[in-house]
């Protein structure tokens, strides 16, 4: 008998999808491109890249700039993929798993960033009439997606009865 199911061993193969793709966006941002040096391009009137190294987690919260600091964070986080992993394990629910797959690998990919960079590398800036969202990178939008989906089905699912 498989460890996982065949759902839960999809979203497995989506971590890591996610995991790669935040990789090589952020391997070409910096190395290649080296964004840090430009600062901040404009691709389209609402959308720029914009180099932001996070040393804290969602939003710069936590910030941590010391190496104990850092350390702790990615303890902390490693913690937090480690218990999505487990409840990717228990979960039923095909769109819940894809979920957690989606946050699994966004949170390798900044696990690694700290390991890497010493901090997250953002680069992602959307903005629009006077409005600038938080800059972000590819495992973030996929940790966010999958955030937004386990709250749509907490909170808009019918409630399961439990006898």
């Amino acid at each position: 008998m498989a460890i996982y199911s065949k759902a839960q061993q999809v979203a497995l193969w989506l971590a890591a999808v996610i995991f790669v793709a935040d990789r090589a966006s952020k391997y070409w941002i910096v190395e290649i491109y080296d964004l840090a040096e430009k600062g901040s391009v404009e691709i389209l009137p609402f959308f720029n890249l914009t180099m932001v190294w996070n040393y804290g987690v969602s939003m710069g919260m936590l910030e941590a700039t010391s190496d104990v600091g850092r350390y702790a964070l990615i303890a902390l986080t490693t913690a937090v993929a480690l218990m999505v992993l487990f409840w990717l394990k228990k979960e039923q629910l095909k769109h819940n798993i894809i979920a957690y797959g989606m946050i699994i690998g966004g949170a390798i990919g900044n696990i690694w960033d700290r390991f890497d960079y010493g901090a997250v590398a953002d680069f992602i800036h959307l903005h629009a009439a006077g409005y600038s969202f938080y800059v972000f990178n590819v495992a973030d939008a996929a940790i966010s997606l999958g955030v937004a989906i386990l709250l749509w089905d907490a909170l808009l699912s019918p409630q399961k009865k439990t006898t």
